[in-house]
């Protein structure tokens, strides 16, 4: 079944991910997940929070090469 064929008000399988909190102005930073340096996330952001150089290198590894 498409989403198109789907009655209105039926919900998605997948939830959406969640999105960063967003950057806050001072410290307690969280650290990144990858180097374990301080981010620019708060500490209780969800998910994978990375520094801006590790985020820069995920968006070149993931960035589409076509």
């Amino acid at each position: 079944m498409d989403e198109v064929d789907a009655p209105a008000g039926a919900e998605s399988y997948c939830a959406a991910p969640a999105a960063p909190a967003g950057k806050v102005p001072g410290p307690p930073y969280a650290d990144c997940v990858e180097c374990g340096e301080p981010t620019e996330y708060g500490v209780a952001t969800p998910g994978r929070v990375l520094c801006p150089v590790c985020e820069w290198q995920d968006a070149q590894r993931t960035a589409c090469s076509g």
